[in-house]
């Protein structure tokens, strides 16, 4: 056995360890925002168990059916919900739930509530699981700014007021990527110890990238400036390579990707989604948030992502991010066509 390994091994930057060593340096903080993490990370652990078995829960005939006790088995997305759900409300620190699988947001019981309203989708990219692709949860926090009954306005809000957001892809490794407003960290799980190991500290994202990330069969329905843009990635003019298209249909795995290597993600609107198709509250504004946090920018063909304020809980927006350099050009693209 070799102990020097072993003592090594236990010299590790746990994300428990991360997040309080950022909770020491505000004498003020009381632990909540640390506890409230620490509830969220123990619900991206049991959802990574339970994608993993996914497919042999099938093969031996579970999902969908009932068990032994007549409870029926549920399909991985109600499943991660009930777990964020049940996992957010214990922690004793949040007030206002939006998830993606549920209609109506969900307000904590009295005695159990804190200063925090999370919005999450638990499994983004669900239709993906039965091919063995990346899949994932993306969380985005707010705080309460009062002491009132809490109402669904406290998460109607811009995106820049989040004070954290992150997302957990559950892929060849489970990684848990996050950001308080002080850079971008990258956590992965060890599953021998169960616990998430900083991998990745203080990510950036190239200034510029050769890889953009759309679903191309929604070509015909495009915009002047996406369709301008696309042409471009692949035909330039100034004599540049073109870019390589990278595109998984899962919006973490592709965002993942984006921070990690650069480039640009779009998913722009179009004739049959003149809104755009992903959701601001749990999926653009925590992508977007993590985008600027790491030196990119996030666009909406209007404005700045992050700027914008949500009326419903489920609103939907065209989103372009990425690489500081490549968000520019379409930018400019749009501002022309002004």
């Amino acid at each position: 056995m070799d102990h020097a390994a072993d003592a090594h091994r236990t010299d590790l930057m746990t994300i428990t360890r991360f997040v309080l060593n950022e909770q020491s340096k505000y004498p003020e903080s009381r632990g909540d925002f640390t506890i409230l993490l620490s509830h969220i990370v123990l619900g991206c652990k049991f959802v990574c168990s339970a994608v993993n078995k996914a497919g042999l829960a099938k093969l031996i005939g579970l999902a969908g059916e009932t068990n032994i006790q007549g409870e029926e088995q549920k399909k991985l997305d109600v499943l991660s919900n009930d777990v964020f759900v049940k996992a957010l409300v214990s922690s004793g620190r949040t007030s206002v739930l939006v998830s993606e699988e549920d209609e109506e947001a969900t307000f904590v019981e009295p005695s159990k509530r804190g200063k925090y309203c999370v919005v999450f989708d638990p499994l983004d990219g669900s239709s993906n699981i039965d091919c063995g692709v990346s899949i994932g949860t993306i969380f985005g926090i707010y705080t309460l700014t009062h002491t009132d009954e809490p109402t669904t306005e406290d998460v109607l809000k811009p995106g820049n007021e989040m004070v954290a957001a992150g997302y957990c892809m559950y892929g060849s490794s489970c990684m848990l990527v996050l950001s308080t407003g002080t850079g971008v960290h990258g956590f992965t799980l060890d599953p021998s110890l169960g616990e998430f190991i900083l991998t990745h500290p203080d990510i950036k994202i190239p200034t510029k990238g050769n890889i953009y990330s759309v679903n191309e069969g929604n070509a015909q329905n495009w915009d002047g400036p996406t369709t301008k843009y696309v042409e471009k990635c692949k035909f330039p003019k100034d004599g540049s390579p073109a870019k390589s298209l990278r595109y998984v249909g899962s919006m973490v795995a592709d965002v993942h990707r984006t921070l990690l290597y650069g480039g640009i993600f779009l998913y722009p609107a179009d004739k049959k989604s003149p809104n755009g198709k992903l959701r601001v509250l749990y999926e653009v504004f925590p992508m977007s948030f993590l985008m600027e946090q790491a030196g990119g920018q996030a666009f909406t063909g209007k404005k700045r992502a992050l700027d914008l304020v949500p009326e419903k809980i489920h609103e939907r927006s065209p989103i372009f991010l990425g690489s500081y350099d490549d968000v520019e050009e379409i930018k400019a693209l749009y501002a022309s066509e002004e």
